[in-house]
């Protein structure tokens, strides 16, 4: 019973710590007008955030290597929580999913941080975030996209989808392989409790995951990849990389 009650109060404080971070953030998102108008501006906005979120909730990110600018990353995909840490670590820009846009809260933070939401159920839409993350690219900043198309317990890395390395295939655009994985403390589970997955509910999971005693977050980055030929292929092999490197 004890631990129960001393799980609820770790639990409620980080969450009244993260509405106090979120409302700051988005004050000063408000004050700042080059956070509306720069790409780059809003990608170390995030960043910003990130970082101060991952503290707030204990989660320790542990990089090994570095990415390049200007690129894309392609990265297994667990949850939630790898956009905080990979945004933590270098400023970036996200596509994601049109249904993104509509969530609570969530949803809010990823538009004005610059996301590129694409309709996966629309080929013709992949032609669109081409144009729009060009110069986002030419800026030098890094694009990632979870090319599995949704996100897993971490027991396996799902096959690659390959309509969105078509841009960085047409572009040359290098691609960065990324492989995330997660640890918690004794008699807690990674796969229900930090990866966030299938038919999980997001409140839910979220606060239950407020409870958790520590995180440590790993991600291990590969060399990039000169995109061209085949891009069914080059997903086969980034698959392969970041399996790897997950393991």
């Amino acid at each position: 019973m004890t631990e129960k009650i001393w799980n609820n109060v770790r639990g409620a404080g980080r969450l009244v710590a993260l509405l106090v971070l979120i409302a700051g953030s988005a004050f000063d998102y408000a004050a700042r007008r080059s956070h509306r108008q720069d790409a780059g501006a809003k990608a170390r906005w995030l960043q910003s955030v990130c970082r101060s979120a991952l503290l707030v909730l204990a989660v320790e990110v542990e990089s090994r290597g570095e990415p390049a600018r200007g690129a894309i990353i392609a990265a297994n995909h667990l949850g939630y929580l790898d956009i905080l840490v990979l945004a933590s670590l270098t400023p970036v820009v996200f596509v994601a999913k049109r249904e993104v846009r509509s969530w609570p809260l969530f949803g809010w933070f990823a538009e004005k941080a610059g996301t590129r939401f694409i309709d996966r159920n629309r080929r013709g839409d992949v032609a669109r975030i081409a144009d729009e993350i060009g110069p986002v690219i030419t800026e030098r900043l890094t694009v990632v996209v979870f090319l599995e198309g949704t996100s897993t317990d971490g027991a396996d890395v799902l096959p690659f989808k390959p309509s969105l390395l078509e841009p960085a295939v047409q572009n040359g655009w290098p691609v960065i392989p990324a492989g995330i994985s997660y640890k918690t403390s004794a008699g807690r589970r990674v796969t229900h409790e930090v990866c966030w997955w299938g038919d999980m509910t997001l409140a839910p999971h979220l606060w239950n995951f407020t409870t958790l005693p520590w995180v440590r977050a790993r991600v291990v980055w590969g060399e990039a990849v000169a995109a061209g030929g085949d891009r069914k292929v080059l997903a086969v092999r980034l698959r392969e990389l970041v399996s790897r490197l997950r393991a």
